[in-house]
């Protein structure tokens, strides 16, 4: 009966060492898995390329795989063709996200890289298309587009929505405060006083001009001011304005040279003190009248 008990014991204490060992076991293979999972991940983050180099995407529960549709598919109403390229309201939501996104590389173009600068240019491209999508909703019977420049088909040849757009900038149509002749003119203006809903009180302000810097000094920019006037005209706004920064020569000359001149007027507080006004008055290409001054 003893040797029985004893029997039993020893063989008990075998089966509880083997459990041990099969836990340690266990256990060791769960910490390797996790070891080698959490190695894959940064492995495959540190190969995330940059947004520009990326074929397959997706942000803001947006596809970018796919190829840009033809102009047959998408039938856009207006359009300015000059060279290789085409100049034209966005109409899908991805070129409203590239064209988000060409903002935010422009904004973050004169900055010294970091090693967050590509999430940082990220969070400001989602918020300016969204942005830009509220903006695009007419409100208050102000309105704004968002052109864009697309390279032109060509045959036989494929681009993702990624390549093609290159340019970008904001048409708004609004109006002036009763009293003023020109936007920001009535900087103490009371927050909630009058809109001048005349004809005469509508004017257009272009805005957020960039284009891609590998397309610069193609003609794109003067091409899309251009059709953004063109396109004002053709709604009947006689004044067409923009804030250029004084310092910036190429865009003072680019603007000079469609005939914009500069504004008398005070610096409200969202506009930059480096900023002026620039405006083209009854809008037409061939026979434009300026009004010139400078900022005080």
């Amino acid at each position: 009966m003893a040797n029985a008990t004893k029997m039993a014991e020893i063989k008990a204490k075998e089966l509880d060492e083997k459990m041990k060992s099969k836990t340690m076991d266990s256990d060791f293979l769960n910490k390797k898995k996790k070891k080698k999972k959490k190695e894959v991940s940064v492995q495959l983050s540190s190969l995330t390329p940059p947004f520009s180099r990326v074929e397959t995407v997706r942000f803001c529960d947006l596809h970018f795989d796919g190829l840009q549709p033809s102009d047959q598919e998408l039938d856009p109403h207006d359009r300015f063709e000059f060279g290789n390229f085409v100049a034209r309201p966005a109409l899908l939501d991805q070129e409203y996200w590239i064209a988000a996104w060409l903002r935010a590389e422009s904004e973050w173009e004169n900055r010294t890289p970091t090693r967050y600068s590509d999430q940082c240019k990220r969070k400001f491209a989602d918020q300016e298309f969204h942005a830009i999508k509220k903006r695009c909703k007419e409100q208050n019977g102000d309105s704004s587009t968002c052109i864009i420049t697309v390279r032109k088909e060509r045959k036989n040849v494929k681009r993702t929505i990624v390549k093609s757009v290159v340019g970008t900038l904001d048409l708004n149509i609004r109006y002036l405060r009763l009293g003023e002749t020109f936007p920001g003119e009535l900087v103490e203006a009371p927050r909630f006083c009058n809109i001048n809903r005349s004809p005469s009180g509508r004017y257009g302000y272009i805005a957020n001009l960039v284009v891609a810097k590998s397309f610069r000094r193609k003609g794109i920019a003067s091409n899309m001011l251009y059709f953004a006037v063109k396109s004002a005209k053709s709604i009947g706004v006689a004044s067409v304005y923009a804030h250029v920064d004084r310092n910036n020569k190429p865009a003072l000359i680019l603007y000079q040279n469609l005939g914009f001149g500069v504004v008398e007027m005070a610096n409200p507080p969202v506009v930059r003190k480096s900023d002026i006004l620039a405006s083209l008055t009854d809008v037409d290409v061939k026979h434009e009248r300026y009004c010139c001054a400078s900022i005080g």
